[in-house]
């Protein structure tokens, strides 16, 4: 007796789910990046993770400037944009300002698999993680020649920096104002990540003394150092503050200072004559009268 055949397809395997996506699985051993199952299912915008994954996939050097990645994607500036802002915002990027050796300010990017993870542990990986950006070079002092060097070739995305100012040097803490320690202290109050060190308090306390000592009140301060402050710090706060503080105001006038003399405002009179309003220091006719009977006494 011959076998029955049937052209239906045969049952799935035992356990298979019977909805829902089901995963065929390939094993690679090449051209392939592993990435974390909070990113890839990261809620929110699917440009974002898409973003995400295209630069886990990237090797170290390559550009992944706005312009270079619409040059992959099919969408804009903007949503382009709008996913580095936020992949910035959740700790998975990050750009730093870094000062060459030439003094030219240069933007580097750093991708986390995980949001504020350090790099692995693998001995061909730099065990100390991205480096800090250098810190900036004393000024050299006036009529030391600048070194002139061969041009070379054109760093990737710099822009010229401005020297330097030079460095006001720190008081101790136990030595600085009271009243400018409180002011600075006082700051975590208004913004919790402005938390000062010591060494930082005492670097900024002179700066402080010289707007109370100009007449600004402590609270005009602290509103002008937690005013519109960025959402993200891509280093230590206290660089913002010492900008915010390197204008000094002006002092307020002491009282009994001369002032500039005001111009002197004559009453309103009315004129004698025609009844008109004008202006004079005492009764009288006004510049109309006078004048015709000026005239009608001269003909």
């Amino acid at each position: 007796m011959a076998d029955s055949q049937s052209n239906a397809p045969s049952r799935a395997h035992a356990g298979a789910p019977t909805s829902g996506v089901i995963h065929v699985r390939t094993r690679l051993t090449a051209d392939f990046t592993v990435i974390s199952n909070a990113l890839a299912q990261r809620r929110g915008s699917a440009v974002t993770v898409g973003v995400a994954a295209y630069i886990s996939s990237l090797p170290d050097s390559t550009r992944v400037t706005i312009p270079a990645l619409c040059e992959h994607f099919s969408e804009g500036e903007i949503l382009i944009s709008r996913a580095l802002r936020e992949l910035e915002a959740a700790g998975y990027l990050e750009r730093r300002r870094e000062r060459t050796s030439t003094g030219h300010v240069r933007t580097r990017t750093y991708f986390y698999d995980v949001p504020g993870g350090g790099p692995d542990t693998d001995p061909d990986t730099d065990p100390d993680g991205p480096p800090e950006p250098p810190k900036p070079r004393r000024p050299r002092k006036q009529g030391a020649a600048a070194a002139v060097t061969p041009a070379s070739a054109p760093v990737e995305e710099t822009v010229a920096a401005p020297a330097p100012a030079e460095a006001e040097a720190p008081v101790p803490l136990a030595d600085a104002d009271p009243r400018a320690v409180a002011v600075l202290t006082g700051l975590r109050r208004v913004d919790p990540r402005l938390i000062l060190s010591a060494q930082e308090t005492a670097r900024l306390a002179p700066a402080v003394t010289r707007w109370l000592a100009a007449g600004i009140l402590p609270t005009h301060i602290t509103d002008h150092l937690t005013a519109r402050l960025p959402d993200c710090f891509l280093t230590r706060p206290v660089g913002i503050l010492a900008y915010r503080l390197k204008e000094t105001p002006l002092p307020v006038p002491a009282r009994g200072a001369e002032l500039p003399a005001r111009p002197v405002v004559l009453p309103m009179r009315n004129c004698e004559g025609c009844d008109l309003g004008f202006r004079s220091a005492k009764p009288g006719r006004c510049r109309g009268c006078l004048t015709g009977d000026q005239l009608r006494a001269a003909g």
